[in-house]
């Protein structure tokens, strides 16, 4: 079995305070703020409604205490070939590496129950690194290098 196919048996567990929300779109002002805390860059508010229109789903993990975004993740494909996770961002501090692995675990799970056979790629943090490599991910397999074009 190729290793990327690979996915820990045990899903990670949630750290307490927290939940997932899979039903309710964040607002543009929660993501940017997400990202601007984690050092990504944000985008125009007025874009998010279409881009997350545009997605398959999203995954949010929220801090109960003040109903605060802490984790984000989103998935697009072509509903044949490939999906792409975007926007993975976990708030940093003590909880940051098990949010990560929540939220990558449970993307993987969701992606390989709906769209088999696909390919995966995710644009993600060095800070998400670990997360990504206990669920298969190998960077840059075989020197492949994946490119981007930043639209103005």
């Amino acid at each position: 079995m190729l290793p990327f196919l690979r996915q820990p048996a045990a899903a990670p567990k949630l750290p307490s305070g927290y939940r997932l929300d899979t039903t309710t779109a964040p607002s543009p002002t929660s993501i940017n703020r997400l990202l601007r805390a984690c050092q990504e860059a944000t985008h125009d508010e007025a874009r998010w409604p279409l881009a997350l229109e545009r997605s398959l789903w999203q995954i949010s993990i929220i801090e109960e205490a003040g109903e605060e975004l802490v984790g984000f993740v989103r998935a697009t494909s072509d509903l044949a070939l490939n999906a792409n996770l975007w926007n993975l961002a976990a708030r940093p501090g003590p909880d940051q590496p098990d949010l990560f692995a929540v939220l990558v675990h449970r993307a993987l799970h969701t992606l390989r129950q709906d769209l088999p056979g696909c390919s995966f790629s995710v644009l993600a943090p060095s800070a998400a690194l670990s997360a990504l490599r206990s669920n298969g991910f190998v960077i840059d397999p075989n020197g492949i290098r994946a490119m981007g074009l930043k639209l103005n």
